[in-house]
């Protein structure tokens, strides 16, 4: 399996270097399991793909601390046809994956209800797309199941789901989305964007 995610953080202020580096502090205890490239676009970590949502919460959440209106953009992917089995992917658990999609729906209601909280709020908007398998729209029917009672769904959009909370359950949300909606062996991709302290009227 290979996983990973391309995300780039942009906090909206002068001195964004100093936010930028302070929370790239924060991926410093995920490194002897990841492999952590970055370029002058994007960060590319590369690893477990149930530690890959814990690490930009904590990127994320630490540049969100600073006060400055915060947004992070990401490409996440496991499974990937194009890219080389890594062992540094391989998961530590099973995630039910094969399961029946209630047992999935349900496993996934509980991790998130054990998530911890951050103190920071955020909103995100994500898009699912799980590849490689015949019953695709299944398996993203019982996704958005999974996400209207996850505690911090918001609303349906054109094209994606908006999330809204704690940056701790909202992560989870989203590793759980991640890791348990898609077909065993296919290839799960997922787009998403997430802001903290924006000024624009929540609405």
């Amino acid at each position: 399996m290979f996983s990973g995610a391309q995300l780039s953080l942009y906090p909206m202020c002068d001195d964004f270097v100093a936010v930028i580096l302070n929370a790239v502090d924060a991926l410093e205890p995920y490194r002897p399991r990841f492999r952590i490239e970055t370029d002058d676009v994007s960060t590319l970590i590369v690893g477990p793909p149930e530690e890959i949502f814990p690490a930009m919460r904590d990127l994320f959440a630490s540049a969100a601390q600073s006060g400055v209106h915060c947004v992070l953009s990401a490409a996440v992917s496991r499974g990937c046809p194009g890219e080389p089995d890594d062992d540094i992917c391989t998961p530590s658990a099973d995630f039910g994956i094969a399961a029946p999609l209630e047992e999935r729906i349900a496993a996934a209601r509980e991790a998130v209800s054990k998530a911890s909280v951050t103190g920071v709020q955020v909103a995100a908007q994500f898009s699912l797309y799980p590849l490689g398998g015949s019953h695709h729209m299944d398996e993203i029917y019982g996704c958005i199941d999974f996400l209207k009672s996850s505690g911090v769904f918001e609303k349906s959009k054109n094209f994606c789901t908006k999330l809204r909370g704690d940056a701790g359950p909202v992560f989870a949300t989203l590793s759980e989305a991640f890791l348990r909606f898609g077909a065993p062996n296919g290839h799960v991709a997922l787009d998403l964007t997430v802001s903290s302290n924006s000024p624009t009227k929540v609405g």
